[in-house]
C-alpha cells in the first residue's frame, strides 16, 4: 500500500462543499499536488481536474470511505473536486496529498 503524505494545511487546506441534485464543488488549489483524498457522507459521484463539474458519469464512491485520486496535469490552471448525489445530498471532503 502507498502512503498518504497530506499536504501543508497553510498552502493546501482541506475543503468541504455540499452536494445535491446539482454538483457541488471545492474552492480551487494551485497545480501542485499529485494526488487529493476524498471521502464524502453518501455515496457520490466525483470527478477531479481543471474546471471539473461532476454528473453521473463521473466515478461514483461510497460513504464514510477515504479515496485517493490523481490529481491530473492538465495546463496547470487551478484544479478542484466535483461531487453530485447518488440518491442522498451530503457532503464531500477533499485534502490534497502527493502519494509516495
Amino acid at each position: 500500500m502507498e502512503l498518504l503524505n497530506p499536504l501543508a494545511d497553510g498552502v493546501f487546506p482541506g475543503r468541504t462543499v455540499a452536494y445535491t441534485g446539482t454538483a457541488g464543488s471545492t474552492s480551487t488549489w494551485d497545480a501542485g499536488p499529485q494526488g487529493v483524498v476524498v471521502w464524502a457522507t453518501t455515496p457520490c459521484y466525483v470527478v477531479v481536474g481543471e474546471g471539473v463539474t461532476a454528473t453521473t458519469s463521473s466515478t461514483p464512491i461510497p460513504a464514510y470511505t477515504p479515496i485517493p485520486f490523481i490529481v491530473p496535469q492538465g495546463t496547470g490552471a487551478p484544479w478542484r473536486v466535483s461531487a453530485i448525489r447518488v440518491a442522498d445530498s451530503g457532503d464531500i471532503y477533499a485534502k490534497p496529498l502527493n502519494i509516495r
